[in-house]
């Protein structure tokens, strides 16, 4: 599961012009960087005649009495509320790292190393009158499984391109292994937001 995950833009320079054209485009109230929480609005990037193109979104699908921040990749294609998004409705959650907790409750901070940016796989529905995504999950690899059963499906270079705009290629991209991830302690990190 991913309950949170991080997106600074003085880390990287890929994320600083995300966190600028969503800044030219709704203005510096909209949004906060830094931690984000579910039912916090935040960049997504969908695909635009091959380009991806940034938009604030609400993280979440709100139900009656539930927030759905996450899909099973394993099972989306099939389930009901996320049948038509991996069809026509994918797009990647810019980030610099995502965090877990262990069964003790400590805090984790996953990033790629050599890479300011991580980009997760998801989907986007209009729920109410809000544009809102949830972050696709699959089984853990080798750097994530010390931690937790579940983990982001993260894609890398070619792969973010076809994610967005290959409707035949999403269903393989699906069952893709993400990348091995670098693992720090967010124990004594102080968020100033």
């Amino acid at each position: 599961m991913c309950g949170r995950y991080q997106f600074t833009a003085e880390q990287c320079e890929e994320i600083r012009q995300i966190a600028d054209a969503i800044q030219r485009k709704y203005g510096s109230d909209a949004w906060s960087p830094g931690e984000i929480r579910p039912s916090n609005r935040a960049p997504v990037l969908l695909g635009d005649a091959g380009s991806p193109v940034p938009k604030l979104m609400k993280w979440g699908y709100q139900l009656p009495g539930t927030l759905v921040i996450n899909a099973r990749a394993e099972t989306a294609p099939e389930k009901p509320l996320f049948r038509d998004s991996v069809r026509s409705r994918r797009c990647l959650i810019p980030s610099t790292g995502f965090y877990e907790w262990d069964s003790q409750k400590r805090k984790y901070l996953f990033t790629l190393p050599r890479e300011g940016a991580l980009y997760m796989a998801g989907l986007y529905d209009r729920r109410g009158n809000e544009d809102c995504y949830c972050i696709l999950t699959t089984s853990p690899n080798a750097s994530m499984r010390p931690v937790h059963d579940r983990m982001p499906l993260i894609l890398t270079g070619e792969q973010r391109h076809r994610w967005l705009a290959d409707d035949d290629a999403a269903a393989r991209i699906l069952t893709v292994v993400p990348p091995e991830l670098m693992r720090t302690s967010a124990e004594a990190q102080i968020s100033l937001w």
